[in-house]
């Protein structure tokens, strides 16, 4: 089992040694009582377990303004926004097409959670800005609005980073969009069921950077003057 796990992840090795043990319980049950299950060793499983969770990276307001505001690109700048303030993921952006577009509203059409469609509520202005780059470009209602390769639209995202010296990922726009929300007092359920369209709130907390000290004060001093 270590040669064959050799070189990946530990939740990798976990979920293989899973569905090992749950193969030689089936086998136990169902066929032969008398069969031992060899997963069932106290050294094996704390050798298989789950590795420890890694915090994702969070990036502050001010940051994530900065490489908005200094991408001159109106095209980049939208995709940017759209992650950043709508907390869309990048496939969403790139399949995003004219007609999907309602006012205020972005309609996901298949999204990723096995739904026929999603909705995606757009700020103001930056509504405002995608209408208008629609009309200006002449993009035809069925046609994408972004027609890039998610490799392009990585680069993009990682070439807006580097303006202000900081490595950042598409879908690190979409946890800031959803820290800087729930810091800002949206409650937690808006923030799950609304800005990130998740199914559960333990999904969400995984999102959420730690507090430090300096914004619990803060935050502490708010609530009791």
């Amino acid at each position: 089992m270590s040669t064959v796990t050799d070189g990946n992840s530990q939740n990798t090795k976990k979920l293989r040694f899973t569905l090992i043990s749950a193969f030689f319980n089936f086998v136990k049950n169902s066929l032969d009582p008398k069969i031992t299950n060899p997963c069932d060793n106290p050294a094996l499983r704390k050798l298989f377990r789950a590795g420890k969770f890694t915090q994702f990276k969070i990036l502050e307001k001010d940051a994530v303004d900065e490489i908005i505001f200094r991408t001159s690109n109106q095209r980049n700048r939208l995709m940017l926004e759209l992650m950043a303030r709508s907390g869309m993921r990048v496939g969403e952006v790139l399949k995003l097409r004219p007609m999907d577009i309602d006012d205020r509203k972005a309609i996901i059409r298949d999204p990723k959670s096995g739904k026929e469609a999603e909705v995606v509520f757009l700020p103001q202005k930056v509504a405002d800005r995608l209408r208008t780059y629609i009309r200006e470009k002449g993009i035809n209602p069925d046609a994408r609005i972004f027609p890039l390769t998610y490799a392009a639209a990585r680069l993009i995202v990682k070439k807006a980073g580097n303006l202000v010296d900081i490595h950042v990922r598409p879908h690190d726009l979409r946890r800031h969009a959803a820290t800087y929300a729930s810091r800002s007092g949206t409650p937690l359920e808006i923030v799950s069921k609304v800005l990130l369209r998740h199914s559960n709130l333990s999904t969400t907390q995984r999102y959420l950077g730690k507090i430090s000290d300096a914004e619990a004060m803060r935050w502490i001093d708010n609530l009791h003057g």
